[in-house]
């Protein structure tokens, strides 16, 4: 008598778990993602970002990374967000975080949910099985793509026809031999929103960024001084961009994210600059204690608050960007110099660049930059 369909059980297994969307791929990549992998790294595009040059062979070929492997399941849960993600750009001293780190850390809440769907396809069907949440070598989006999930669309993220931009992925890879889905096709057509959206030029054409000129890689990824030629255009966001991901007119159809964790805390919804440039490392780790932030470290979190503060036009921040002068962090002191060149007139920061006793050369050289 033959057993249970697995695709039929896995899709259901997985839609108990709160998953939205499942699919499944073979384990391989269609035929061009390694190939934009190569010329992404070759112009050294992924900026300061290594791991993904240590890691190329195996993030351009599933069978590099694991060579049992015949199927991947791929889910995809939504984190739609309850109100437009643009508006408080128009609020200077808000700082803006990205959607997907105002709640809880998306690895923790899908990685769970993952191992209990991998024990349940590995106990039903046998076979073996690997559970990746973006932190792996995985080229998750050609591979969604490939499950049916999405689309890459012009702006290198995947989109939803029934979700939109909102959808966190992860996957289980198994040794099992799983019928794949038919891969989703392009539906971006003449549109170019997310391209003329952002507002460092990230895109450059359709389908290829520049990670080096993204502010969730400035914001996020990169370590040290951002560079000049950024900051203004950073404007309030102090973690992340959901730009070219928001003026997406697919998500129209998007849902608010049903999973209580995904959904933004009340304190990261809005915070203020004057709240935010005060954290010290105790404060900071308990503030995000929990959520994707945390990774970045405190020094370089409040290096973007004193960036927005640079640039939110309101003389009452002074202050608290004076009070990092003295901070240990060089990287701290050299924005508060910045902050403060954008905040104050110039004869009195020339009188306060005067009376600097910095000995960091780091630091000093950004007061002579102004």
């Amino acid at each position: 008598m033959p057993g249970p369909d697995p695709r039929a059980a896995i899709a259901e297994r997985a839609r108990s778990e709160g998953f939205d969307v499942v699919g499944f791929a073979r384990a391989a990549l269609p035929h061009n993602a390694n190939a934009h992998l190569t010329e992404f790294l070759a112009q050294g595009r992924h900026g300061t970002m290594e791991w993904m040059a240590r890691n190329a062979a195996r993030r351009g070929d599933p069978k590099e990374l694991w060579p049992d492997a015949k199927s991947v399941i791929v889910v995809g849960m939504n984190y739609g967000p309850d109100r437009d993600p643009l508006a408080h750009h128009a609020h200077e001293n808000i700082g803006v975080i990205s959607v997907y780190a105002q709640g809880d850390d998306y690895h923790d809440v899908l990685k769970a949910k993952l191992k209990r769907l991998a024990a349940f396809v590995s106990g039903t069907f046998g076979g073996e099985v690997k559970v990746f949440v973006d932190t792996a070598p995985v080229m998750e989006k050609p591979i969604a793509e490939a499950a049916g999930i999405g689309w890459q669309g012009k702006h290198t993220n995947l989109v939803s026809r029934e979700f939109g931009s909102w959808l966190f992925l992860g996957s289980v890879f198994t040794t099992l031999e799983i019928e794949p889905d038919e891969a989703e096709t392009d539906h971006c057509g003449a549109c170019r929103q997310c391209l003329d959206v952002c507002p460092t030029g990230a895109f450059t054409a359709p389908y290829e960024i520049d990670a080096r000129r993204c502010i969730s890689y400035l914001t996020i990824e990169h370590k040290g001084h951002i560079p000049r030629e950024f900051r203004a255009a950073i404007g309030n966001r102090v973690y992340g961009c959901d730009d070219c991901l928001s003026v997406c007119p697919w998500n129209k159809f998007a849902s608010i994210a049903h999973e209580a964790r995904l959904q933004a805390r009340g304190e990261l919804a809005a915070p203020e600059l004057r709240e935010l440039v005060k954290l010290d490392d105790a404060a900071f780790r308990a503030l995000f204690g929990g959520g994707a932030i945390k990774r970045i470290g405190r020094d370089r979190f409040v290096r973007n608050v004193l960036i927005a503060i640079g640039n939110s036009d309101d003389a009452s921040l002074i202050e608290s960007a004076k009070g990092l002068l003295s901070d240990p962090s060089p990287l701290v002191r050299a924005m508060a110099v910045w902050a403060l060149s954008r905040l104050m007139d110039g004869k009195s920061f020339a009188a306060l660049a005067a009376k600097t006793d910095e000995t960091d050369d780091e630091v000093l050289r950004a007061w002579k930059r102004q």
